[in-house]
């Protein structure tokens, strides 16, 4: 209907503590994404998300939804990483590898955005160097131009890693047939 609506989501993903699988939301984040005209932000931290509410002010021709997190999660240092207006983009390198010539793509969302940015000091210990990239918005990422999509993910590049803390479905068309996607395609047990 076009309308300006804003959707708040709080729990989102399976890291929320000891209520078992019906607070596991593992096909929420691939339900919202495949309502056509929604647009769904899943930020990082606390700066992403002041970006991810000014989107949903601005957008008034189409509802957002919010992805937020219950869960801590630390403020990165935006001295150190790339400015969180990025997030307007949809998809933006947080941090690139240290010699510019990164040989393995990270992607992540959300909370699990600090578990890349741990991934990439690890790879430099030995000596992998990888370019990180926080993707909130699939929609908003996909509406960019061919360039710029080309500027964050380089065709070839195709060693890349996606990491979301719910089902894989359509990350795939993110990292290619070379790459891969750390998921959860199930639920777990209550009790």
């Amino acid at each position: 209907m076009g309308l300006h609506v804003v959707y708040a989501f709080t729990h989102d993903s399976i890291a929320l503590g000891e209520d078992g699988s019906t607070h596991q939301p593992v096909e929420q984040l691939a339900s919202l994404r495949a309502v056509p005209r929604l647009v769904v932000v899943r930020p990082a931290d606390a700066n992403e998300t002041a970006s991810a509410w000014r989107v949903a002010v601005e957008t008034c021709d189409r509802p957002v939804a919010l992805v937020l997190t219950r869960q801590n999660v630390r403020t990165l240092d935006r001295t150190q990483f790339a400015a969180a207006d990025g997030l307007q983009r949809g998809a933006y390198i947080l941090a690139d590898a240290p010699n510019s010539k990164p040989e393995l793509i990270l992607i992540a969302s959300g909370s699990e955005v600090a578990l890349i940015v741990a991934a990439q000091q690890q790879l430099l210990t030995q000596n992998i160097q990888a370019r990180i990239v926080s993707m909130p918005s699939w929609e908003m990422f996909d509406g960019q131009s061919q360039e710029y999509r080309g500027m964050v993910l380089p065709p070839a590049i195709g060693a890349r890693l996606a990491v979301e803390a719910g089902v894989a479905q359509g990350w795939h068309r993110y990292v290619g047939d070379r790459g891969d996607v750390i998921a959860v395609d199930h639920f777990g047990a209550s009790a």
